[in-house]
């Protein structure tokens, strides 16, 4: 099912918006405001992506809500047309919808997953999908957008003309005749021409009697400029001497003005490239997908964009490369490496009728699968749209924010002015314009004091840099809210494999049966498993050699889901699963068998090696232990959490790995499946346990 359909009213559609011209909270709060006047759309506006995610009713059409956003003085785009446009919609639209090219919902936006090994395994490769490649997600808009390019060379023209403005005014030394005249025109490309955006925006509000914190800007630089200007022209000789109009008198205030022009645009500049980062982050999670598909059609092989697949397609895998979208096995065996989704390091043996995933890869035998969902409905894609949503979405904190920011503006600019008004009130009457002038210069302070934009921009940036970088390290964070909530955990579930332990298998012992030695039937079952891809060979035969050069191999063939066979040193080895070695003559005896089970019983991946048609041992594999688990669980423990085990393994496993870590044999739930998990959850939050959930799996999530 689609995360839209959980996540929004019947009979509405959701519209992914890109807005130019934003640039403080107030401005969120007035797109929001006047949205929210449409009957039935509610609209949540992110600063820093510059995006908006609104939900409509079928009533209200796509350029209406485009219209609306243009008409307060801001840009809105259309990321795609809508999944279900209203009834204005274009003749367009309704085409591309039945050709079954992805949409609106289809694309989610800004989307990304990742498990522990999947952000490390997977990132940085090409994204599959029209709904995850889509070229139109913010986060392609973020890194290609022309905002820190365009801010660059205003920022350098400004710093650059500042310095001596900066020096020169505030260092009696450095002053020579009428300085302040070459100090203002020094100032006067910084204040108009640098300062543009600021004023820009200023007046475009203004037009729709509106302020921003951009107001403020303009209102200030402007008023510091025009003040120093009109003091040089009724006064023009008042720096004809080093030392006049220096710091004591404080007539001339081109310096400032040109000073929090400088500083406000760094600021904007240093904020664009932190979008354009965490845009980054985000692109190598969202690339985890295929980029082509080989498709079968009319017999031949053709290659084709992934975003171009439609369902019923028929895809051929090959080993090593991945699944270009959600299917059908419907020819071929292979071992499916799905750490991406379940975080577990063993590969899922598949064969005809198995159903597999998009961006899992194809371990072993080639496949053809008939493609069941593509774009926005493939797993991929919903997980993606879930961060989408969490980063369009608001923390508490930061609705309000927004709520003062919408006011702040008209407070200042009162207060400004009373401050001018007061302060000639209660100065008596203006000596050779002194006290006008004192007067000035304290609203002008105000203004300035007032300019930058933290209030509006300190929580969505640190919402989304927390988010984008918390995936980037394998943390799937569904909303801004849970990130507030955290405060008041005090339990933490942890999954067992990928989590606690390694998630890769390693040789943990070795069984022998007449008479061999472990180490000759290690060294055989490594020769032949050293010709094979599959990740359980590629354990023994480095438990076998630990990087030295095996044995030559002949007759080698592999049987995906079943096992290698090979010709070592002359004898005839075959390791591999039971009924596989049962297919190939092998026939155990009750006590070997015994000893098998009793190896899966203890949690172990057991494998048989049997050598000229005789069972002749069993390699148990197991999962390790992080490192880094004791401290971080010991870690946990000093913040005040109360560590809880979970896993699907047996109890024996899990009391093992528990004592290992250091976590109460009472806090381990074992043998549970994920339904299980979210028993567990409920049975802890019934006894009043706040919990979070750390997995490395979407089972997990």
């Amino acid at each position: 099912m689609s995360t839209d359909h959980l996540q929004q009213p019947a009979g509405t559609r959701v519209l992914d918006l890109d807005i130019e011209g934003m640039t403080c909270a107030s401005c969120v709060n007035r797109v929001e405001r006047k949205l929210g006047k449409l009957d039935g759309v509610q609209a949540s506006v992110n600063l820093p992506l510059e995006t908006a995610q609104v939900t409509v009713p079928a009533a209200i059409t796509d350029q209406q809500i485009v219209d609306t956003v243009n008409a307060i003085g801001y840009t809105a785009h259309l990321r795609q047309p809508s999944t279900h446009p209203g009834p204005s919609a274009s003749a367009e639209t309704d085409a591309r919808d039945a050709r079954g090219v992805p949409t609106s919902g289809d694309a989610g936006g800004l989307r990304q997953h990742a498990s522990k090994r999947g952000t490390s395994e997977h990132a940085g490769q090409v994204a599959g999908g029209a709904a995850v490649g889509d070229p139109h997600t913010s986060a392609d808009h973020m890194a290609h957008g022309p905002a820190a390019n365009k801010l660059r060379p205003r920022l350098i023209v400004a710093a650059a003309l500042t310095l001596p403005v900066f020096l020169i005014s505030m260092i009696s030394a450095l002053q020579f005749p009428n300085w302040g005249w070459v100090a203002g025109l020094l100032a006067l490309p910084v204040v108009s021409w640098a300062a543009w955006p600021f004023h820009r925006a200023a007046a475009i509000n203004a037009r729709h009697l509106a302020s921003t914190m951009n107001t403020l800007v303009s209102i200030g630089v402007s008023a510091a400029y025009l003040f120093s200007a009109w003091q040089l022209a009724i006064d023009p000789r008042m720096t004809d001497h080093p030392g006049m109009a220096g710091m004591e008198s404080g007539a001339l205030y081109f310096e400032v003005a040109a000073v929090v022009t400088t500083f406000l645009l760094l600021g904007r500049f240093l904020e664009a490239n932190a979008k354009q980062k965490a845009g980054d982050a985000l692109r190598a999670l969202l690339n985890l997908g295929a980029k082509d598909a080989t498709v079968l059609r009319d017999g031949a092989e053709h290659k084709v964009p992934a975003d171009r697949l439609r369902v019923g397609d028929i895809v051929v895998v090959r080993p090593g490369e991945k699944i270009a979208t959600d299917g059908v096995v419907i020819e071929g065996s292979s071992a499916v490496d799905a750490s991406l989704l379940t975080g577990e390091s063993v590969p899922v043996e598949v064969g005809p009728q198995s159903k597999v995933t998009g961006a899992t890869i194809n371990t072993s035998g080639r496949l053809l699968v008939r493609a069941t969902r593509v774009g926005s409905e493939t797993t991929l894609a919903q997980m993606a749209r879930l961060v989408s949503q969490a980063q369009t979405g608001k923390a508490p904190i930061a609705r309000l924010a927004d709520r003062i920011s919408a006011v702040f503006v008209p407070v200042v600019l009162v207060i400004a002015a009373l401050t001018f008004a007061l302060w000639l009130a209660f100065s008596g009457p203006a000596v050779e314009g002194s006290e006008l002038r004192a007067a000035f210069t304290a609203a002008v302070a105000v203004l300035v004091i007032a300019c930058p934009c933290a209030l509006g921009l300190a929580t969505p940036v640190g919402l989304l840099t927390g988010t984008g970088r918390g995936a980037q390290l394998g943390i799937l964070i569904k909303g801004p809210q849970v990130l507030e909530d955290t405060r008041t955990v005090d339990t933490i579930l942890l999954d067992k494999t990928g989590t606690v332990t390694s998630g890769k298998l390693a040789v943990d012992n070795t069984m022998v049966f007449d008479g061999y030695q472990q180490r000759d039937v290690l060294r055989l079952a490594g020769a032949v498993e050293a010709a094979s891809e599959h990740p359980i060979a590629h354990a023994i035969a480095a438990a076998a050699f630990d990087g030295g050069r095996p044995p030559a191999v002949e007759n080698f063939r592999s049987a995906p889901g079943g096992g290698v066979e090979g010709t070592v040193e002359g004898q005839v080895v075959l390791a591999g699963r039971t009924g596989w070695l049962t297919e190939n003559g092998i026939r155990m005896s009750a006590s070997q068998q015994q000893a098998l089970a009793a190896a899966e019983k203890t949690g172990a991946t057991a494998i048989w090696v049997a050598v000229n048609g005789a069972p002749s041992g069993i390699i148990s594999l197991r999962d390790t232990i992080k490192p880094g688990s004791a401290a971080a669980i010991a870690r946990l423990k000093e913040l005040g959490l109360r560590p809880v085990l979970l896993t699907g393994d047996n109890a024996a496993v899990a009391q093992q790995v528990a004592a290992a870590v250091g976590i109460s044999p009472d806090d381990v739930y074992a043998g549970v499946l994920p339904a299980g998990k979210v028993e567990a959850v409920r049975t802890l939050q019934a006894a009043g346990a706040v919990v979070a959930m750390a997995g490395d799996g979407v089972n997990d999530a």
